[in-house]
């Protein structure tokens, strides 16, 4: 691969500082910039970018490269936050990194990284980009492309590019980048893509980085580690109302239906109910699940048994859809995740009208509105959509 110029998110993570180096290794000429999304409340307990920024500048200073802070702040909230609070207003259960990860990470990031002159991105994802009907793209550091001004760039040419399980399939984050187009991909290199984390760990120990033991984040940027119900009540106006079970009985309060997901078994504040048997024949000893939400009654259903059959769905819709290729994939067999972390489940899809429903052989397990269903073909991450019903 030629000799570039790379900018690399740098987050303050080991991923991404392992990213640098080995993109520096390779002799491109390798640029950090910093991305700070969020600032309402940056200097409080709860968010780490002040930290982060330390960690990712002492990863700069030992590899030795240049590194930016650029504030995407507004672009965040305008384009990724509102959305959330829309989601969850609407009693959806949305997922902002994958919103993130299309608006911010590569668009706005993207766009300043071209106007630093740069041929390529690069960020610490766990997934791969391979380039078809063209010249085959090399190892870790494979390429993506982009949209300027909505429209593909016509010098991609000829030439396309697939979005990639990562090889680790622990980490693999394709799920949360299957909104992305061939055009972002073609300016897109993933360095940890080929390395499993244990790897990548280790490179980051041998080279002596800062952050080598750094844990990796979890959750939401803009939350942080503080109690997720304390943080929506900031911004979302809420209305009691009843929790029922599956024979309609009144068993508890909740607090707001947008506090709630589908499968949510901890916080939802049931303490000492108890039944002898539930309807479907459960014990009283088995944990108790949120199951539906009625949204024009202000009702939210719970079920007690991890296989109660309202948990259980064969069938999902859904719109808002994204495919990676710019085209859909035919109708038939595919495989789909509902949900991070969840394995392959074979399904069959089929396109209607600006959605595509999947049909599984086999159940899966609280699917949930707002979520991403993310379609794939093997190892080739085809794209997806958000999740608008689940269907038994």
């Amino acid at each position: 691969m030629a000799k570039q110029r790379v900018v690399v998110g740098l987050s303050g993570g080991v991923d991404s500082a392992v990213s640098a180096y080995l993109l520096k290794q390779q002799g491109h000429e390798v640029i950090g910039i910093f991305m700070k999304n969020w600032e309402d409340d940056d200097d409080s307990e709860y968010c780490s970018s002040n930290i982060d920024f330390v960690d990712a500048a002492a990863v700069a200073d030992v590899l030795g490269i240049e590194i930016e802070h650029v504030n995407f702040a507004a672009d965040y909230k305008d384009r990724v936050f509102a959305e959330f609070l829309r989601e969850y207003q609407a009693g959806r259960t949305p997922n902002p990194d994958v919103l993130c990860n299309a608006e911010i990470k590569f668009k706005a990031f993207l766009d300043h990284a071209l106007r630093l002159g740069a041929e390529k991105i690069a960020t610490g994802h766990y997934a791969r980009v391979r380039e078809v009907n063209g010249r085959a793209a090399a190892g870790p550091s494979q390429g993506g492309s982009r949209p300027l001004g909505g429209q593909e760039r016509s010098d991609v040419g000829a030439t396309s590019f697939q979005l990639l399980k990562g090889l680790d399939p622990l980490k693999d984050q394709s799920y949360f980048l299957h909104r992305l187009t061939k055009a972002q991909l073609s300016k897109t290199l993933f360095p940890v893509g080929e390395l499993p984390k244990t790897e990548v760990r280790r490179i980051a120990a041998e080279i002596g980085l800062p952050n080598a033991k750094k844990k990796d984040s979890t959750g939401i940027c803009f939350i942080g580690e503080r109690p997720f119900r304390e943080f929506l009540n900031r911004y979302l106006a809420n209305t009691p109302g009843p929790i029922k079970d599956d024979r309609g009985r009144k068993v508890g309060e909740h607090v707001g239906l947008s506090f709630y997901t589908l499968g949510q078994r901890k916080g939802i504040g049931i303490g000492g109910v108890k039944e002898s048997k539930s309807a479907k024949g459960g014990s009283e000893h088995e944990p108790w699940f949120v199951a539906r939400k009625d949204m024009a009654a202000n009702t939210l259903y719970i079920v007690q048994g991890h296989e109660h059959p309202w948990l259980l769905s064969h069938t999902l819709v859904a719109d808002d859809i994204s495919w990676v290729a710019g085209a859909a994939p035919a109708d038939g067999a595919v495989a789909a995740k509902t949900r991070y972390r969840q394995s392959d489940a074979g399904c069959d899809i089929a396109h209607a009208e600006g959605r595509f429903t999947l049909r599984f052989a086999q159940p899966q397990w609280a699917v949930t509105p707002g979520q991403s269903a993310v379609v794939y073909d093997g190892e080739v991450c085809l794209g997806g959509g958000v999740i608008t019903s689940p269907e038994a």
